[in-house]
């Protein structure tokens, strides 16, 4: 039979392969140019349908696994509260005050030994509450009606007693300036549901910053997207928020759709700069925010009982012996705000307060009194407020210092008015709602309250611990740096607190 001649017309020669592909090549570059100087619409390059730089934005994530809260309220009690002053009893104090406790106490852990005194009893009485029986100071008379709904974590500890490196430690995991904040890991794992508010929201005082300023909120090596938004607690939320000339609404939208389209063309031009992703992202958001803002941070919506509650217009009370006893206004507007923020998406909320009223080297019976006036009922009333709301189950408030307070006395010129050192060995902070098992006390210092003695509870793990709570685990939210994936926990392996979980 005659063999089947093969149809050469089908085959593409090398000379004719060439021929074509640099008709393609050229006509892909005029569609280029044409998108580009005609039409203004965002071109795609080849490069860009291949691996490339990762898109960082707020849009909401899924979490590693199911999240017992959706939210973080963190009250930062910057100064280091004195623990066996507030919630960490401790009797024996009573029993050695005046002797000295050098048998037992290192003398380099004393910032100003020269300062150093003997053993100080509490100046507060303390007495049980609520069904889980929490001893609480006086000074605390509104949280001690909430501790059935918090958990206490008596044996934090950290690693340094100077006030700038605990708070780092604290905020971002590590002794360093220029790294990320908590806030700044939550929302870069998570996002936020409400692309009209800033997913990480700083509320700090009107009378000034705390220490390390801004660096308590920033974003460090993470995009700057993920840094903390500061929302003014009178006035305009923000500075320039509103503008100057008013048009009507159908024109300030068209005006924000050509900006939009712009702001893409530019974007496109320039791929992987994150700064730029990051300023256009805020720029965005501002013009989102001249309603969403203003609304969410009107507490005059609010009845009159709920402010009151707050504390809403509290203000000094009588003049101490050595600093003016202030009411808690101020902090009260930021915890209705925080509630409002929150119950409207927000993810991560931080409230700051000015100076450091925790930081008490004397006259710490004034002092304390001082510091809870201006910010104890505020707190009570926002766990309070939230349980009432249905929102405390989904809500993660954290409460505490940066370290504690040493179990002795620490005099200034005049030695009737004591005080205590810093303390990084053994201090308190609490957890309420969003998974966390109300009425628990978890670890424990010493006898004098010096240093945690039982199942001590490093700042990694308390870490972890929040970002479990939020459905993110520590080892899995990473950012690759300089080929390494870098993490809030570091290359610390921290467990977990189960046992104050739900």
């Amino acid at each position: 039979m005659p063999q089947a001649v093969p149809n050469r017309r089908n085959e593409v020669t090398r000379r004719g392969f060439f021929d074509r592909i640099s008709d393609s090549t050229l006509g892909a570059a005029l569609t280029y140019l044409l998108g580009k100087d005609v039409y203004t619409a965002p071109c795609v390059y080849a490069e860009e349908s291949l691996p490339g730089p990762k898109v960082y934005d707020l849009n909401a994530k899924r979490p590693h696994f199911e999240p017992r809260a959706k939210a973080v309220i963190h009250l930062f009690m910057n100064g280091g509260p004195s623990q066996m002053d507030m919630f960490d009893y401790k009797p024996v104090l009573d029993r050695y005050h005046g002797k000295s406790a050098f048998d037992r106490i290192v003398e380099s852990d004393v910032q100003n030994i020269e300062q150093a005194g003997a053993v100080l009893r509490s100046p507060f009485k303390f007495a049980r509450h609520g069904r889980s029986g929490k001893w609480v100071s006086e000074v605390m008379p509104h949280l001690a009606e909430c501790v059935d709904d918090m958990a206490f974590i008596q044996s934090m500890y950290t690693t340094t007693p100077a006030h700038d490196r605990a708070v780092y430690r604290i905020q971002t995991g590590r002794m360093a300036s220029t790294l990320p904040t908590l806030g700044a890991w939550t929302v870069y794992g998570l996002g936020t549901e409400n692309q009209n508010l800033p997913a990480y929201v700083v509320l700090d005082d009107p009378l000034g910053l705390p220490i390390a300023g801004t660096r308590n909120w920033q974003s460090g090596y993470l995009p700057p997207v993920y840094q903390g938004t500061r929302l003014r607690s009178k006035g305009s939320p923000l500075v320039n928020l509103q503008p100057e000339v008013l048009d009507s609404p159908e024109s300030m939208h068209l005006a924000r759709d050509l900006l939009s389209r712009l702001d893409l063309i530019h974007k496109n031009e320039r791929p992987g700069q994150l700064r730029l992703d990051a300023r256009i992202a805020t720029y965005e958001l501002a013009g989102r925010l001249q309603l969403a803002a203003t609304d969410a941070l009107d507490i005059s919506q609010e009845d009159e009982a709920t402010r009151r509650m707050y504390g809403v217009g509290d203000q000094a009370k009588y003049t101490g012996r050595v600093h003016p006893i202030y009411g808690c206004d101020s902090y009260a507007r930021r915890c209705l705000m925080a509630r409002r923020l929150v119950e409207r998406g927000v993810r991560f909320v931080q409230i700051y307060i000015n100076s450091q009223i925790w930081d008490m080297h004397s006259d710490i019976e004034n002092e304390m009194w001082a510091a809870s006036e201006k910010t104890e009922k505020p707190i009570a009333a926002l766990l309070k407020d939230l349980k009432r709301c249905g929102l405390l189950d989904s809500t993660l408030v954290v409460c505490g210092g940066e370290f504690g307070r040493l179990p002795i006395s620490q005099f200034q010129e005049n030695h009737h008015f004591a005080g205590r050192d810093h303390n990084p060995h053994g201090f308190t902070c609490w957890m309420a709602g969003g998974g966390v098992k109300g009425g628990t006390v978890y670890g424990a210092t010493d006898e004098l309250g010096y240093r945690a003695v039982e199942n001590p509870v490093s700042v990694a793990q308390f870490h972890a611990t929040i970002l479990h709570l939020l459905g993110l685990h520590h080892e899995e939210l990473f950012f690759e740096r300089n080929g390494l994936e870098d993490k809030l926990t570091f290359t610390h392996q921290p467990r977990v607190i189960d046992e104050i979980l739900v």
